[in-house]
């Protein structure tokens, strides 16, 4: 039985796509330090390194992965689980935006977990390592996976969440990495989709929380673990997708195919948003800097306005217009108006202001909340999901009470967008350094930020010796 052509075009994109786009590749390098960096701010959350490391206390794996700024040595599907949740935690790494949405460096979990233990074995073995040009070109196809299904289908829409492509994704390359053949692959695909997918309702009032932190890393972590169960002779399934009754399109999505209208190669990583600025849903992003742009101008009048406009696309409506109480930091990092509010009165936005703390000591974030007024323009959204252009633009006015306004500023682009690269590389570096110093003594951090910079020297060296140097002890 010929299996369901969406399972064989990502098998074979996995296994014959040769990564030539030196932009992929220097994009794919700023993305792997920009998402370690995340996870190594992490670290600082309790709420996130509870859940890290062995699920039987104190076993250690032979030749096992090693998770950023720990010193665990972990089998790897529960390593791929760590460093996953780790770089998702905060909901400051890199986002792709679509019909559906999502952050494909989420599946950096398993490529880099995977890519450790498999160096290790082989060493042990006398074989040759992984070197992180083979997890930069890995880190370019499941990037590619996710956002090529992402675009012109929307999970969100059926009522599921997007960290089922991170399944998938990560199987596919994972299987791979493993030395799975086309048709296994295709097999441990096919257990992906199986799978079906989690709930968005972690995602919203009123039941917003902390696993909308981890669910990512679950999800590369259970794309190992089908792998590696592939690869150990479990079948597939070859219509999974298209069976009637109970295959995945009639089951899950509305008894609809997938739609594509771009081939697999290196445009996702290529387009890929980075978020420099603020740790901040993506969708809000330009929406926080049009706010700190006009902090100096409102920030001695905070208690003199009277009404926020806001005008913004279609999806940021969808997903983050929230009114009404929020509940912890999972709730308030996916709020328009709590991101604003707190914008305005402090001129910046970072983590710490998710927090319950900082949210009790601050009566003022609720008032301006509930003077803002969210609005669509069409151009918005339809440049949304324009191929030459993918803007996520905001626009900000203020009104006061004595009857002045504020200029209405908008922005169109953020700095994590393509086409602000040249401005947006240097600060993301800055960032990536500022997460090593936050966990790192100052010799460690230059040591590793000089090899990070240096394409030629991180391209060649082995996946286990890169891992190396960021084992902590605790």
């Amino acid at each position: 039985m010929s299996a369901d052509q969406a399972l064989q075009d990502i098998a074979d994109y996995v296994i014959g796509f040769k990564v030539e786009s030196e932009e992929a590749l220097n994009t794919a390098r700023n993305c792997l330090i920009d998402t370690i960096g995340c996870g190594l701010l992490a670290l600082k959350y309790p709420n996130c390194t509870r859940h890290l490391g062995p699920l039987v206390p104190g076993t250690t794996v032979e030749n096992g992965a090693r998770v950023f700024g720990k010193s665990f040595e972990l089998d790897p599907v529960k390593a791929a689980w760590d460093i996953g949740a780790l770089v998702r935690w905060l909901d400051f790494n890199d986002t792709w935006l679509a019909e559906e949405w999502g952050h494909p460096s989420d599946n950096l979990g398993a490529i880099m977990a995977l890519g450790d233990y498999i160096s290790r074995v082989n060493i042990a073995n006398h074989k040759s390592p992984l070197s992180i040009r083979d997890v930069l070109e890995y880190m370019i196809k499941a990037h590619e996976i996710q956002g090529i299904l992402a675009l012109e289908n929307s999970f969100n829409k059926v009522g599921l969440d997007h960290v089922l492509l991170v399944r998938v994704a990560s199987t596919a390359v994972a299987t791979h990495m493993l030395g799975g053949t086309r048709d296994q692959i295709i097999d441990a695909l096919s257990q992906a989709w199986a799978d079906g997918s989690s709930l968005r309702a972690y995602r919203h009032a009123p039941n917003a929380g902390s696993r909308k932190s981890w669910a990512a890393g679950d999800a590369t972590s259970r794309a190992v673990r089908l792998a590696m169960m592939t690869m150990a002779g479990e079948m597939g399934m070859p219509s999974v997708l298209s069976t009637p009754e109970w295959g995945f399109y009639d089951v899950s999505f509305k008894g609809r195919e997938f739609s594509f209208s771009k081939s697999y190669g290196s445009y996702v990583m290529e387009n890929i948003l980075f978020k420099i600025s603020f740790p901040a849903e993506f969708h809000a992003q330009t929406a926080v800097e049009c706010a700190v742009l006009l902090y100096p101008e409102i920030k001695e009048k905070l208690n003199e306005i009277e009404r926020i406009e806001v005008t913004t696309h279609e999806s940021a409506l969808r997903i983050i217009d929230k009114t009404g109480a929020l509940d912890n930091p999972a709730d308030r990092d996916h709020c328009m108006q709590y991101m604003l509010a707190v914008a305005m009165i402090k001129g910046d936005l970072v983590a710490e202001f998710y927090e319950d703390a900082f949210h009790q000591q601050n009566p003022l974030i609720d008032e301006l909340r509930n003077k803002m007024v969210l609005s669509e323009d069409k151009r918005y959204s339809k440049d949304y999901l324009a191929d030459d252009k993918r803007s996520i633009a905001n626009a900000l006015q203020i009104f006061f009470k004595d009857g002045s306004h504020t200029e209405k500023v908008e922005v169109e682009y953020p700095i994590g967008h393509r086409h602000r690269r040249k401005e947006g590389i240097p600060l993301l570096e800055r960032k990536f350094f500022n997460s090593l110093k936050s966990t790192y003594s100052k010799e460690q951090s230059n040591k590793i930020y000089s090899l990070c910079l240096d394409k030629d020297k991180i391209n060649k060296i082995p996946v286990n010796e890169f891992m190396d140097m960021f084992f902590l002890k605790d």
